[in-house]
């Protein structure tokens, strides 16, 4: 398939999608054919000249509310990059256009329902027009997607069989959300009490793998202590979205993993001042009210830089024997991982794998393939044993 450009990133003007543009114009300099799309070609223009985007760097107006300019738009490009969020607004016209043109496409989703709507209306028809599309490329779901795939590799080198019960326990974790992720939690929460047969949806391990029930999964909704890492925990906000695509990962690599059980936890701390902070951060809502970005804004460089993530997997075998994968990021995991995660994810589609059209996952479709990318270009690291 011959496209004009190799990459377009749609919603490039948006404070996320100046950063993949950034991230792209910097790190592959010569030998990509890419463009940035918007809704104001003015704001493109001048995005292009605040990032140190070159002068070159062809710009597109498409908008959500044209369907026509979406797919005038993939029709010439081999993958769209989609920052434009809630996806659930904004996001439906612009997958069917990909579906319809063959076109691979990478977001940063976070929203179970609207991707599982997607699910039973385009995959089928993905697999007919070859179009890849790959949802939550960003830090909700890569590391944790991708920690999974490196403890189980680990797990079935070490022992000859996946570990059944895995747990993703978040060690720390420096930087915000951002305005796009507040966002899209809310219009999830606001269409839920709109249609509350998406409370089951939303509540349900196994949304995103269609036809498939597993076993019993933790609901991680109360602070406890854990005896695996003898210290507390609290309910992570991301794991209602993570554990459904490791899930789906799972279903569509065909159960490699078998019933796996699974939660994601974050390590609040030793002793009684560990139990009182699981305790308040089982309390506190960092989205709530009016904290936080808007979509558009965000943190600056410098607390981009300063940002962090270390997450621990903990994989528990029949005999009682733990095996361990970390990954690690090295910038604020909302805007200075995720763009990186999104655009490598764009290319890892573009040079390193072709795989069937569908609706797929990260970890599904590109595996150890991005990872590898992510170790090399991405300051990310994945370590198991």
């Amino acid at each position: 398939m011959s496209r004009e450009f190799d990459v377009i990133v749609y919603g490039a003007s948006g404070f996320t999608g100046r950063l993949v543009a950034e991230y792209l114009a910097l790190t592959y300099p010569q030998g990509l054919n890419w463009a940035m799309a918007g809704r104001s070609l003015t704001k493109l223009q001048e995005v292009r000249s605040e990032m140190g985007v070159p002068g070159d760097i062809a710009l597109i107006t498409a908008n959500a509310d044209d369907p026509a300019s979406l797919r005038a738009m993939c029709e010439r490009a081999t993958v769209v990059i989609t920052t434009v969020g809630p996806y659930q607004l904004y996001g439906s016209d612009l997958v069917a256009a990909c579906v319809a043109t063959g076109t691979a496409y990478v977001d940063l989703c976070g929203e179970p329902a609207w991707m599982r709507e997607m699910i039973d209306r385009h995959h089928e028809e993905a697999q007919r027009s070859g179009a890849r599309i790959v949802f939550s490329c960003g830090f909700d779901s890569i590391p944790f997607d991708l920690g999974v795939l490196t403890l189980q590799e680990a797990a079935q080198a070490q022992f000859g069989s996946p570990a059944p019960r895995v747990k993703c326990r978040v060690r720390q974790m420096k930087g915000g959300f951002s305005g796009g992720t507040a966002a899209s939690l809310k219009a999830t929460l606001a269409a839920a009490a709109r249609k509350p047969s998406l409370v089951m949806l939303l509540s349900d391990p196994f949304a995103l793998a269609p036809g498939h029930a597993g076993p019993h999964q933790p609901a991680g909704l109360l602070p406890e202590f854990d005896p695996t890492i003898n210290a507390w925990t609290a309910p992570f906000i991301m794991a209602p979205i993570n554990t459904k695509n490791v899930h789906r990962t799972n279903f569509l690599l065909g159960q490699p993993w078998g019933d796996m059980v699974y939660d994601e936890m974050v390590v609040a701390g030793l002793g009684d001042m560990g139990k009182a902070a699981a305790e308040a951060l089982a309390k506190m809502n960092p989205l709530a009210g009016d904290k936080g970005p808007k979509p558009g804004e965000g943190p600056s460089k410098e607390e981009r830089e300063a940002g962090h993530f270390d997450i621990l997997f903990a994989g528990l075998m029949p005999d009682g024997t733990r095996i361990d994968a970390v990954v690690t990021g090295d910038k604020d995991p909302g805007y200075g991982c995720t763009s990186k995660m999104l655009a490598e994810s764009a290319l890892c589609l573009l040079r390193d794998v072709e795989g069937a059209g569908g609706v797929w996952t990260p970890g599904a479709l590109m595996g150890a393939k991005l990872r590898e990318r992510l170790v090399a270009n991405a300051g990310m690291t994945f370590t198991a044993g």
